[in-house]
C-alpha cells in the first residue's frame, strides 16, 4: 500500500490517492474532497486501461518490446498535472513539482 502522506512531502504534490482496477476509491490524502477523489480514481483506472491498450498496440505496430506491461501515465494541463504509477495517483503543482522525482516516488 503506498504511503499517501509520504508522497504528499514531495514538493508541487498537493494530493495523493490509490485506487482499485474497477476506479474504487481505496485511500486519499491532500488537499481534495473524497468526491473529487472518487471522482479521480474512476479517470485514473481509466486511462490506466487506456494505457495498457495503447502500450499493446505500439509494441504490435513497431515490433518493438519495452512498451509492456504499461506501468503508469501522465496528464498535463497548463498548471497541473496527475501522475498515475499501478494503482496509486497524485496531483502536482507544474512550476513546482520534478516529475523525476514524482515518478520515483511512485514506483516505490
Amino acid at each position: 500500500m503506498a504511503d499517501l502522506n509520504k508522497l504528499l512531502q514531495i514538493k508541487g504534490v498537493f494530493a495523493a490517492g490509490t485506487f482499485d482496477d474497477a476506479g474504487n476509491l481505496t485511500g486519499y490524502a491532500g488537499d481534495i474532497s473524497e468526491d473529487h477523489a472518487a471522482m479521480a480514481a474512476s479517470m485514473s483506472a481509466a486511462n490506466m486501461h487506456m494505457a495498457r491498450m495503447q502500450c499493446d498496440g505500439f509494441t504490435a505496430m513497431s515490433g518493438e518490446g519495452g512498451w509492456t506491461p504499461a506501468t503508469g501515465f501522465a496528464l498535463s494541463g497548463p498548471g497541473f498535472s496527475v501522475c498515475v504509477m499501478g494503482n496509486t495517483g497524485v496531483f502536482a503543482r507544474n512550476g513546482e513539482a520534478s516529475f523525476n522525482e514524482v515518478f520515483k516516488a511512485l514506483q516505490n
